[in-house]
């Protein structure tokens, strides 16, 4: 069997002096060894492993052939988005973690896995540059019907390209000026270039999704008001926007952001490119980010390298309170973390942040923890150890601990259900409460992974799609 071909990276101390991208592109040569490297399992497991069902066997097949568009066209029956899902969805613990080349029984696929999501993201690059943009996967069936999707996140999108191809007028309302949801302000540009996930998303005008943007849907326009407007069913793909903190003293001084803030003003309003973009963000020359999960490692790699471009000596430290094993950022994005210099703190548990006298923060308490029994996650616990109690000089915190239910519309909207976490409740086929009203992604199952809301997104819209045509029988 052939050695997995990796592709190539920026060499760390480049790469941590920009947000360039940090992954290279396989090279055709790279993309032909890879794929050759399949097996053309009978019964592939790998398909079962994508939550959108790409038929993975077929596509790689014709990357071995030399068939890249026809590589890229497999992928885009059930997934529009080729180039952002293998650049960012974390395939080790899905469809490589299926692949029988695994080594079974580990948390999350070895490297003798196939790297599907690098020939996921080869094909969708070469439908980039040959502009590919899958003419004849629409479908003309139920043109007489219009269904809007209130939010432009991974849901949204999944949802609106599917209905589109079956005919059916879509109209995405985004609240932001840009369009993409948390792929647009959560990842930055050294995962997800800007142009790729604007071109990606710019695919769905092609198959007659309309945007209209600057628009929030709720107090100023309540949702019942969309079906006086004549939509047949409507979809929410909501987000989970609101940041959580830790509820500790201090957490309102100054120099305190919480990551969704942070990596907003980053990633969104361009501000590492201030004064070029006219949002700023403040950096420290003691960064300390709070969390393990990819949105810690973004936060803390977005802040090194700021750092090098205000000509501060790069020191940014990620604190975690249980170990690197129970860390739930992908190991890529953790290995990439330490190569460019960040360290880490691991069984640390803050307690509350000390400020100076202009009340901005200078320390961050701390006590040391053990690890104890499973919590429901599955994950040891920490335990705090008492006397244990320590500070880190810190001038900038980024608390990234995890997001919380929008809860813009589903506040002021009678008679949608959500759950004690403001979630919304949604049955097997992603309807909510009220007919003809549906919802998928981090709204519904809590923060999770964007190849997950893909497929909510999808399975959403089959369901509407078998309402839209009971409705017409």
């Amino acid at each position: 069997m052939m050695i997995p071909i990796q592709p190539k990276e920026l060499p760390p101390k480049k790469r941590a002096a920009s947000f360039a991208e940090v992954v290279q592109l396989y090279s055709e040569e790279e993309a032909l060894k890879e794929a050759k490297r399949c097996l053309q399992c009978k019964n592939p497991p790998c398909i079962a492993g994508c939550p959108v069902e790409i038929d993975i066997k077929k596509f790689i097949h014709q990357i071995t052939q030399k068939d890249f568009k026809g590589a890229y066209l497999t992928i885009r029956e059930k997934n529009d988005f080729p180039s952002i899902c293998g650049m960012v969805c974390p395939a080790e613990y899905q469809c490589r973690l299926a692949c029988v080349l695994n080594k079974k029984g580990m948390p999350y696929a070895s490297e003798e896995a196939i790297n599907i999501h690098f020939l996921e993201r080869f094909a969708g690059d070469y439908g980039i540059k040959h502009s590919t943009k899958g003419k004849g996967l629409r479908i003309k069936k139920l043109k007489n019907k219009k269904v809007a999707v209130v939010g432009s996140g991974p849901a949204g999108l999944a949802c609106a390209g599917e209905l589109a191809r079956q005919g059916v007028k879509v109209i995405i309302v985004e609240s932001l000026h840009k369009t993409g949801g948390v792929l647009q302000y959560g990842i930055p540009p050294f995962r997800l270039p800007r142009d790729i996930l604007d071109y990606e998303i710019d695919c769905l005008k092609d198959l007659g999704v309309e945007f209209k943007k600057n628009l929030i849907i709720g107090r100023t326009k309540p949702l019942q008001e969309l079906f006086k407007e004549g939509f047949s069913a409507i979809f929410l793909g909501l987000g989970a926007g609101v940041p959580a903190f830790l509820g500790v003293e201090g957490e309102n001084l100054g120099n305190i952001y919480s990551a969704n803030e942070f990596l907003t003003r980053i990633n969104l309003m361009s501000a590492y490119k201030f004064p070029e973009f006219h949002t700023p963000v403040n950096i420290g020359k003691q960064v300390v980010v709070i969390g393990g999960g990819n949105t810690a490692m973004d936060a803390a790699r977005c802040a090194l390298r700021l750092q090098r471009m205000s000509g501060f000596k790069p020191d940014t430290t990620i604190l975690y309170r249980r170990t690197e094993t129970e860390m739930p950022a992908r190991r890529l994005e953790i290995g990439h973390a330490k190569e460019e210099g960040i360290k880490f703190e691991f069984l640390v548990q803050p307690t509350g942040f000390i400020g100076d006298d202009l009340g901005l923060v200078k320390k961050i308490k701390c006590l040391k923890c053990r690890l104890g029994e499973p919590d429901s996650s599955g994950r040891r616990s920490p335990v705090p150890i008492k006397g244990s109690d320590f500070e880190i000089e810190c001038d900038l915190a980024v608390i990234a601990v995890g997001l919380k239910a929008n809860q813009l519309l589903t506040a002021v909207t009678p008679g949608l259900k959500t759950d004690k976490y403001g979630n919304i409740l949604v049955d097997k086929n992603m309807q909510t409460s009220l007919k003809r009203v549906f919802a998928g992604g981090d709204i519904v199952g809590g923060e999770g992974t964007v190849i997950e809301a893909l497929g909510m997104g999808k399975r959403a819209a089959r369901a509407i799609l078998k309402n839209l045509t009971n409705s017409t029988s």
